[in-house]
This record gives structure tokens, C-alpha cells and sequence, in this order.
């Protein structure tokens, strides 16, 4: 007797591991066809019947992060993160060492602190953020994006105090020379200066993994520009905005490396083609911008703005069914426009296209323009 119920229980648990996967399987296609709600509802019934599968709470966890979209308050939206959180964060009670999950909470944190205006919670935000990027590249030390997104918040840190700075100075940003008044450079020297060395160093060490990362020159061009603003005299003034000259022209270069061995063609390449059973239909960029209901502006690169970079980046894209962008091909743009204007697009939400009353997936193209103001 005892022996039939141990199989019995055996056979019940597999039974209930292969339903778990199952809705887990369609939770993954859902997923990848923007099916959200259904992806949550598969997500969630493979986490009921198997809770002890890190995968299946990983899955949940990044659908609710898909749906996310920095600095929006709706109580909705707050929930999305919420629950991504918490969902990351009970894979890492199963996986101490679970990069993605990591990952994704940095990430997270990050893209909060964004939306916030307030220097204090914004500067908690980012703090968490660095918590976790210092707890990826710990398991994890030849992960260059975590280097460089510690350099990034440094800067971030340190860039608020810079401009107080200016201001209390009656400089401008594009003014070539150092503070003059004693006291201040002092001030901001033991305020803020740490920010700035811990940045560079965190950027060196995403360069020694990639000698070619670009987006990591174009921060140590920042930091070291805007840090010569401390220098005592004219002359290591100069010498520092010559090194951070070199980081600009390094940047380009390597851009410009990059695209010649992807082939040196900037255009888009095919589109890759709708999943089974998804219809999709082209429509013009000017019809399609009609049913833009969420937009978010592009930040204008500090490094494009300095160097008086303006210009339009064109993308051509695929919006799901619901709305959201979902795929983006550069077609032209400066190379240092180009993140930023990618960045503003992939949170765009766009009124569902209809066709015979069914929603369908939609190809066009969409220009993101950045002017800078006369001076």
C-alpha cells in the first residue's frame, strides 16, 4: 500500500512539473508575440503549481518589467515595478548568484530613478542601482555594461554638483576655463570630486574589457571636460580638455569601426518576419504618427551637445498588436544621437492598429529630431 502511494504521489508531481511547463511554454510564446496579459497569466499559473522554479518566477518578473515605463505615475505602472521587484528579488532568495535577476534590478532601480525630480530620492534610486551593478560585477567581473553603468551613476551624481557649481559661478557649461573663485573649486573638490575619480575608474575597467566601447569614451570625455573645471591653472586646464578631446575623437572612431564591420551599410537591414498566426501591415510615418498616444522625449547627449551635434535619426520599426514598440533598425543618424533617440522610442505606445477589427502588427518608419537652441 505504501509502495502504490509512493507512486502514486510520484506520478501526481511530474503530472503537476508538466503542467507547470507547459504554462510556462506559453507564457514564452505569448511573450514574444506582446500577448502581455496572457504572458502574466501563464507566468503565473506555472509559478502556482511549481513555486520552486526560479525560471518561472524569472519569466514573471521580466514581463512585468516589459510593461514598465520610467517615470510614468500612474498607480499601474508603479504596480508593474512592484511586482517585477519582487518577483527578481525571490529568484535571488532560490539563486544568490542569479546574474539576470541582478541585472534586471539594477536596471530597474536605474530606470526609476529617471522619472524622479527630487535630487534626494532620485540619488536613493540610484544608489540601489549601483548596490546591485556592484553585486553583478562581484559574480560577474568581466560584465562590461555593469563597469560602465557604475561609471554612468557617478556621473549623474556628480553632474548636479557641477552645475550648482556654474551657476554660483555665472559660468556657462561651454565656457573653456576653470573656476576662478578658490573657495567654490575647494567646495565642490570635497563634495563631489570622489564622484569623479570612482567614475573614471569604473570606466577603466569597462575599457579594459572592451577597448572599442564607445558609450565608456564618450563618459570619460564628460567626466574628464567637466573635472577640469577644479584644475588651479590655465595650463592643466587646457592639458585635460586636450584628453578629453581625445575621448571624443576615440568615441567616433570607434562608432565609425563599428559600423564598417557590420559592413559599413547604416540602412536597415530585413525586417525579421511576424511570428505564426500575427498579421502585420505597413503604413506610412506620417499616417502612424496620428496614433501616437505616449511619447517620450529624447535627452540630448551631453557629448552631441557640446560638440554643437544636430540632426534627425531615422529608425524603421515594428509596433505590436498592442501598442508597444517592439523592434528598432537604425536607417540613418549621427552616431552620437543614435542611443539616445533609440532609448525615447523604445517607451513609445502607440494607439492598437485595427484590421477587420482584429489588432495587427504594424511596420513604418519614425524621425526623432534633436535642434539645439541658437546661441
Amino acid at each position: 500500500m505504501r509502495r502504490l502511494y509512493c507512486v502514486l504521489l510520484i506520478s501526481a508531481c511530474a503530472l503537476v512539473a508538466q503542467d507547470a511547463r507547459g504554462w510556462l511554454d506559453r507564457g514564452v510564446q505569448a511573450f514574444k508575440n506582446a500577448r502581455y496579459d496572457e504572458a502574466i497569466d501563464a507566468f503565473q499559473h506555472s509559478v502556482d503549481l511549481d513555486p520552486s522554479n526560479p525560471n518561472a518566477h524569472l519569466y514573471l518578473a521580466t514581463v512585468f518589467f516589459a510593461q514598465y515605463i520610467p517615470g510614468a505615475p500612474s498607480p499601474e505602472n508603479v504596480a508593474f515595478a512592484d511586482k517585477a521587484r519582487a518577483e527578481f528579488e525571490h529568484v535571488l532568495t532560490m539563486e544568490p548568484d542569479n546574474k539576470t535577476a541582478m541585472q534586471y534590478l539594477a536596471s530597474l532601480a536605474y530606470q526609476t530613478s529617471s522619472g524622479i525630480r527630487d535630487l534626494e530620492e532620485k540619488f536613493r534610486r540610484l544608489d540601489e542601482a549601483r548596490g546591485w551593478y556592484q553585486k553583478l560585477v562581484a559574480v560577474d567581473p568581466q560584465n562590461k555594461e555593469a563597469w560602465y553603468s557604475l561609471g554612468v551613476i557617478d556621473w549623474l551624481k556628480w553632474y548636479p554638483k557641477y552645475m550648482d557649481a556654474l551657476n554660483q559661478a555665472g559660468m556657462k557649461p561651454d565656457e573653456p576655463r576653470p573656476f576662478s573663485n578658490f573657495n567654490l573649486r575647494l567646495d565642490l573638490r570635497n563634495s563631489s570630486e570622489q564622484f569623479v575619480k570612482d567614475g573614471l575608474s569604473m570606466l577603466t575597467k569597462a575599457l579594459d574589457i572592451d577597448p572599442q566601447y564607445s558609450e565608456a569614451m564618450a563618459y570619460m570625455n564628460l567626466l574628464v571636460r567637466e573635472r577640469a573645471s577644479l584644475d588651479d591653472t590655465q595650463e592643466q586646464y587646457e592639458k585635460d580638455i586636450a584628453i578629453a578631446d581625445d575621448w571624443v575623437q576615440k568615441s567616433l572612431e570607434a562608432k565609425k569601426a563599428k559600423a564598417e564591420e557590420s559592413g559599413g551599410d547604416t540602412t536597415a537591414g530585413q525586417m525579421p518576419p511576424p511570428a505564426a498566426g500575427v498579421q502585420r501591415i505597413r503604413v506610412g510615418a506620417n499616417v502612424q504618427a496620428a496614433n501616437l498616444i505616449r511619447t517620450v522625449p529624447p535627452v540630448y547627449p551631453q557629448l552631441a551637445e557640446q560638440a554643437r551635434i544636430q540632426g534627425t535619426v531615422r529608425f524603421r520599426m515594428i509596433i505590436a498588436a498592442d501598442g508597444h514598440v517592439q523592434n528598432l533598425q537604425l536607417v540613418s543618424g549621427h552616431p552620437l544621437l543614435v542611443k539616445a533617440a533609440r532609448e525615447a522610442v523604445e517607451q513609445w505606445v502607440y494607439r492598437p492598429t485595427l484590421l477587420d477589427g482584429e489588432p495587427v502588427e504594424v511596420e513604418t518608419t519614425v524621425d526623432v529630431n534633436f535642434t539645439l537652441s541658437a546661441q
